[in-house]
This record gives C-alpha cells, structure tokens and sequence, in this order.
C-alpha cells in the first residue's frame, strides 16, 4: 500500500493506493495518530482497490479523533469498497463524497 500525503494548511488528503489490510492497516494508523491541528481530513480511495476489517477499524479510528477536530471526507470509492461500506454500515458513519 502506498500513502501520499498533500498538506494545504489545516487541510490534509490522504491518498491511498492499493490493499488496505491487516499488514497495511498499521501504515495507516501511524498516519492517523500525526492529525494534531488537521480540521479538514480529506481520504481519497481513487486507487484502492481493497480493504479488510482491520482498515476499516483505521477508518472508524480516524472518523473518532476528527469527529473532536474537525471533519473527515471520504472521497472516490469504488463499487467494491461502497460495497463493504454498506455492508458493513461505514456508508452511515463515514461522510463520503
């Protein structure tokens, strides 16, 4: 899994590129523990093409501390991780574009 990072102020868009899973979840948690002074967290999941439970418990992780910091917006989800999301009820908990 590859992370990019874009910073525009308090702005942050995590990009996230191929499997997000129990070996690349903890990638992503080290990223989400960094948000102090982010309001404005924006995952764009144009290129992933998979996540497990262990990626989403990162997810619901993130959507916790912004929900005490500002907003998170999930953005460019395929068919396969809307599929998840609402099998799952993350499509109620997460704000996604």
């Amino acid at each position: 899994m590859l992370i990019n990072k874009t910073t525009n102020g308090s702005e942050l868009v995590i990009a996230i590129e191929g499997r997000l899973d129990t070996t690349t979840a903890p990638q992503l948690e080290k990223e989400i523990e960094a948000l102090n002074g982010v309001t404005d967290l924006i995952v764009d999941m144009e290129k992933l093409v998979y996540v497990s439970s262990a990626g989403l418990r990162v997810l619901l992780k993130a959507q916790k501390v912004m929900n005490k910091q500002g907003k998170m917006t999930v953005k460019n989800i395929n068919q396969e991780i809307k599929d998840i999301f609402e099998v799952t009820g993350f499509d109620e908990l997460l704000n996604i574009e």
